[in-house]
Parts: structure tokens; C-alpha cells; sequence
């Protein structure tokens, strides 16, 4: 049990950003937290949390670590409930609200597959970008990705979603390809606007230093969908979540910038009123969710 315990630690470590953050959300002490760290390195002889002052980040091979073991845990969470659920068919109706773009590509096939393992349920997904209250719309859970925006609601981190810098192999071919993040700040890059600090772009370097770039460009959309599509047609670089733009990448349309500079990760949560007892339906879908999606 020791062992599974300084797991949930790193996976904590990793979600939360710090020692202190991870150590609030387990209910544990920061040095029992320490500890767990600890004993994870010394086994593996890495290190696979970059301590500085004011964060903690993963390395690369912490990075590999967390997402297999993230998996896994999940993996044996979803296990156990199903193996609780076994005596209980689950009915009734779920409603999901999701954001537009990741709606249709992961929740919507994600659903699919949940209905078959439970036949008498049926499920309605509602796809809007914009937060909406599940008070109003009567959602049982709500997908969002990033900070949650209503402390009222209970959130659940189901997953992170890989950020990456990227450009039109015909721009980089006229103005050139950066090798640091500061070579930014001499090209056109294209920003999303409408969200906070948004010609401010954070890197972590291979040592776990924090890199802040400030960049602008001739171009900016408050549309993540039109920002993509400006860097695919050549008007400069840009930050998209990976799954994004996974199909332009090997397509070879597009091209990843600058790897061995890491973009935090976005969280993705499922988010829920608050109420005494958590539906079974509604629980064993947040925990199915957690499973599938996990690191994208």
C-alpha cells in the first residue's frame, strides 16, 4: 500500500504543480509528501520532480513516468467501482456539456462506448464553449478545460493536455525556426486573444527555470479554431493544446517547435454540482472518463 500511496503522490505532485498543493489535495503532510518523492527517485535513481522556489515541474522522465503510472491508477480506481457496481445495472438519462472542439472527437465516441457497457442507460451530450451553469442546464457533468471557473462545483482533474509551440513549414522556410524561446520575440506569432496575459508565453527549460517571453504578431483571433488556422496558413507561431493539431503534424502541414522547452499542461476536469451522494451513474462515468482520457 506504501508503494500505490508514493504513486498517487507523483501523480498529485505533477496535477497540482507543487509539493504544497499535492500535499492539501491527498490530505497529507508536505514532509509525508516529500517522503513519498523520495523513495520514488531513490528507487528509480532519476530525478523526476525539478524543485525551484516557486513550482514543481516534471522532468522528461517524469513526465514518461506519470503518464504510465496515471493510467494505471485510474485503470485500478475504475476497476475497483465496476467491480462495486457489478450487482447494480445502471439506468436513467446522463447529460454531458463539453466544449465544441473536444466534444465530438473524445467525449462523443468516449459516450458511445460507455452506453455499450451499460445498455439501459442513455446519454445526451450538450457541446457549447462558453461555461454554463449546471444549475440552469441540468448537466451531470461538465467538461472543461483549465482552471475551473465556479468554486461551487466539485472538480475532478480527469487529465492534462499537452501545449506545444508550432508553424507552416513554408513560414519557418522564410523567416527561419527559433532555437530558444526568446527567438520568438523577432517573429510574427499569432496569439488568442480574450484570455488572460495572452502575449505572454511561459516556458520551463530543460533545468526547471521559468522562461517568460512577451510576443505579438499581425494576426490574433479570440477563436482557438481560427488562431490554428492562421499558423496553418503561414501567418507565424503559435501554442496549441497537441490533439489540436495532431493530424496536421503528421501530415506534415505544421511543425513542433522548440520540445525541449515544456508549456504547462492544461488540466481537464469534470466538474459536478455539490450534493450529498453522487449519483452511481454519474460517478462511474467521471471515473471512466478519467481512464480513457488521462494524457492527451
Amino acid at each position: 500500500m506504501d508503494a500505490l500511496r508514493d504513486l498517487e503522490t507523483l501523480v498529485a505532485i505533477v496535477e497540482e504543480g507543487s509539493l504544497t498543493s499535492a500535499a492539501r489535495r491527498l490530505g497529507r503532510s508536505l514532509q509525508a509528501v516529500s517522503r513519498s518523492l523520495q523513495v520514488l527517485e531513490r528507487a528509480h535513481g532519476t530525478t523526476l520532480i525539478v524543485r525551484t522556489t516557486r513550482t514543481s515541474q516534471p522532468s522528461a522522465a517524469g513526465m514518461r513516468f506519470y503518464e504510465r503510472v496515471k493510467g494505471a491508477l485510474t485503470e485500478l480506481e475504475l476497476a475497483r467501482t465496476e467491480l462495486a457496481e457489478e450487482a447494480h445495472r445502471l439506468t436513467g438519462r446522463l447529460l454531458i456539456n463539453a466544449p465544441s472542439l473536444f466534444g465530438p472527437q473524445f467525449i462523443a465516441p468516449l459516450a458511445a462506448e460507455f452506453l455499450q457497457r451499460h445498455p439501459q442507460l442513455e446519454l445526451s451530450l450538450d457541446l457549447s464553449d462558453a461555461y454554463r451553469d449546471p444549475a440552469e442546464t441540468g448537466a451531470d457533468v461538465t467538461i472543461r478545460i483549465g482552471e475551473t471557473p465556479d468554486s461551487r462545483l466539485v472538480a475532478r482533474r480527469i487529465g492534462t493536455l499537452r501545449r506545444v509551440v508550432f508553424a507552416a513549414p513554408a513560414y519557418l522556410a522564410e523567416h527561419g525556426r527559433p532555437s530558444h524561446p526568446r527567438d520568438l520575440t523577432r517573429h510574427d506569432c499569432v496569439v488568442r486573444t480574450g484570455v488572460p496575459n495572452p502575449g505572454r508565453w511561459v516556458f520551463a527549460s530543460p533545468e526547471g527555470n521559468e522562461i517568460a517571453v512577451n510576443v505579438a504578431g499581425r494576426f490574433d483571433s479570440n477563436q482557438v479554431a481560427a488562431v490554428n488556422a492562421g499558423v496553418l496558413g503561414g501567418m507565424g507561431i503559435g501554442i496549441a493544446a497537441f490533439w489540436q493539431i495532431q493530424e496536421w503534424v503528421e501530415a506534415g502541414r505544421v511543425e513542433v517547435l522548440l520540445p525541449d522547452f515544456q508549456l504547462t499542461p492544461l488540466p481537464l476536469h469534470a466538474m459536478w454540482a455539490k450534493m450529498r451522494r453522487l449519483p452511481q451513474r454519474t460517478r462511474l462515468l467521471v471515473d471512466f472518463l478519467a481512464v480513457k482520457l488521462g494524457t492527451l
